[in-house]
């Protein structure tokens, strides 16, 4: 006899998941910036406008390679991806696809959603028949580059500095890594 099994699955977003997807942004965001952005700031993220733009974008999304998955827990929102042609100047969009955003709970960290939602989310690039896929990380956010390590995407030597308020007070500094999308499902980190 097997013990129960955990409702856990990663799906397509639906409109009516905008909401919690803000939700688990602005939690996920007031973590990850702690020590970058100042708390009032924070505090102030605008999750109804977060809301409205991932509405738009499952509803609407401006290219048709454009996917939102989510990562559920029964039928919680624990984390999202978004999947989209890459924009950066080198990239090739009908080959190249990004992981705009991967973003897990923070109160469901360790869980297995980042994975499932990975793995969900290079399938989906694959299926748009995408060839090479990047992701931009925080470079001091070594948990989530180890993570990622682990599965495959490793530095291409790319780095930007984004300038949150555009006065240079407050900067945040990314590397950006890449996978090989056309390599078999377990073939990948071998």
């Amino acid at each position: 006899m097997s013990g129960p099994t955990a409702d856990v699955s990663v799906r397509l977003a639906w409109a009516a998941d905008a909401e919690a997807i803000a939700a688990t942004q602005v939690r996920a965001w007031q973590v990850a910036y702690a020590d970058v952005l100042p708390a009032e700031v924070l505090a102030q993220l605008p999750e109804a406008a977060f809301s409205e733009r991932w509405r738009l974008s499952i509803d609407r999304p401006r290219e048709a390679r454009q996917r939102v998955l989510v990562a559920l827990d029964r039928a919680r929102v624990r984390g999202f991806a978004a999947t989209a042609p890459a924009t950066d100047a080198d990239a090739d969009p009908a080959t190249d696809a990004e992981l705009a955003e991967f973003v897990v709970d923070p109160d469901a960290v360790h869980a297995g959603h980042g994975s499932r939602l990975l793995h969900a989310a290079v399938d989906t690039m694959r299926a748009d028949r995408f060839a090479r896929a990047t992701i931009w990380v925080t470079a001091t956010d070594d948990p989530v580059r180890s993570f990622l390590a682990a599965q495959g995407w490793a530095a291409d030597g790319a780095h930007r500095e984004l300038d949150l308020y555009g006065d240079g007070s407050v900067t945040v500094k990314q590397i950006r890594l890449h996978t090989d999308l056309t390599e078999a499902p377990g073939d990948q980190g071998s």
